[in-house]
């Protein structure tokens, strides 16, 4: 990352933050950093996808402090007077659990962001809104800036998330303008790391635990549409520079470098060492054929930019899921109300 953005404004402290859904993927990953920067950090999740596993690595820290609630109720947050920063992570993202909790996804969106917003306003505290490349749904034009409005089925089995999320941004934004809370967005494309779960459904997941498993990959269509994923590290990092600003967003955030479906599952391959094979398997309705963020608003306002090579990050990734597994049973369905996102919000 680049200490000479184009454009920024001055950094704000930043002592209490909020994390809701702040044990999936993303979100333990974001409460991690945070409180390495010193900040005190509430988490809060229901677990509907979120795991406390997560968190291990601050279970004895004292400025972590973790509240298992659900977002789209309004959680009880201790002392929220003293809250600086909210960060909207909360929402089912993978394929797999969206598409089972269909009205908690959008419920989440709903109801969950407006709670988020209505303490960041009591507060007098920055909003963030973690947003999803979803929104651009099946894109037509490419690579995808902030202006693009989408092109988006808004009654398909995807649209539970897409619309979601589409909501979230438009709730957020009426707050900016009707009630001057200080609000951002960030829509996230597709994202990989430790800490994914192995049968969420997403690409990278998936693949890297068939690949471990001695299974055949399987891809989807012919394995032509691109997809561009971002190591963890990068987005979180790109999460909390655009936190610290007051800037309304939206804002892309991924790694541009554009791969097929199909070089990211023989690259897979290559890292596991494994030589199951590949198989083509039916293309999910209404599947983005391209996706790929114009970064530039990003480089500029930010001076952020993605710096994991797409190798290195797999490596780590598979790395994490030989040595933890990340091979755990499918959430059982139950009830699931503001859970932790990933963030991504995208099948990587």
């Amino acid at each position: 990352m680049s200490d000479t953005p184009e454009t920024s404004s001055a950094a704000r402290t930043v002592r209490r933050a909020v994390v809701l859904g702040g044990a999936g993927f993303v979100g333990s990953h974001v409460c991690e950093a945070l409180v390495g920067q010193g900040v005190e950090v509430v988490c809060v999740d229901d677990l509907s996808t979120g795991r406390v596993r997560n968190l291990d690595a601050l279970r004895d820290e004292p400025r972590f402090r973790f509240v298992e609630g659900d977002g789209s109720a309004g959680s009880d947050v201790p002392d929220p007077e003293r809250v600086d920063l909210v960060l909207h992570l909360a929402s089912p993202a993978s394929p797999v659990d969206y598409l089972r909790l269909p009205l908690e996804t959008l419920l989440v969106g709903s109801a969950g962001t407006r709670h988020g917003l209505e303490l960041a306003e009591r507060a007098g505290a920055r909003f963030v809104l973690a947003s999803t490349s979803e929104v651009y749904g099946d894109p037509e034009v490419h690579p995808q800036r902030e202006d693009y409005w989408g092109h988006v089925n808004p009654v398909g089995p995807r649209s539970v998330y897409d619309e979601s999320k589409r909501f979230a941004e438009a709730t957020t934004a009426a707050y900016r303008r009707s009630r001057g809370v200080d609000t951002g967005i960030v829509r996230i494309f597709n994202t990989y790391g430790p800490r994914m779960r192995g049968h969420d459904g997403r690409m990278v997941p998936t693949f890297v635990r068939q690949a471990l498993a001695g299974e055949p990959l399987t891809v989807a269509g012919d394995g032509s549409q691109t997809r561009s994923v971002c190591f963890v590290d990068d987005l979180v990092e790109g999460i909390l520079a655009f936190a610290r600003t007051d800037h309304p967003g939206p804002v892309n955030l991924g790694d541009p470098t554009e791969l097929t479906v199909e070089r990211v599952a023989r690259d897979v391959l290559a890292a596991t060492g494994s030589d199951a094979g590949i198989v083509h398997v039916d293309l999910p309705e209404d599947d983005p054929r391209r996706r790929r963020p114009d970064t530039s608003l990003a480089e500029r306002t930010l001076g952020w930019r993605a710096r994991t090579p797409w190798a290195e990050g797999l490596a780590r990734t598979v790395e994490w899921f030989r040595s933890d597994g990340g091979g755990e049973t499918p959430v059982a369905v139950g009830a699931a109300r503001g859970g932790a996102t990933d963030e991504a919000g995208e099948p990587a």
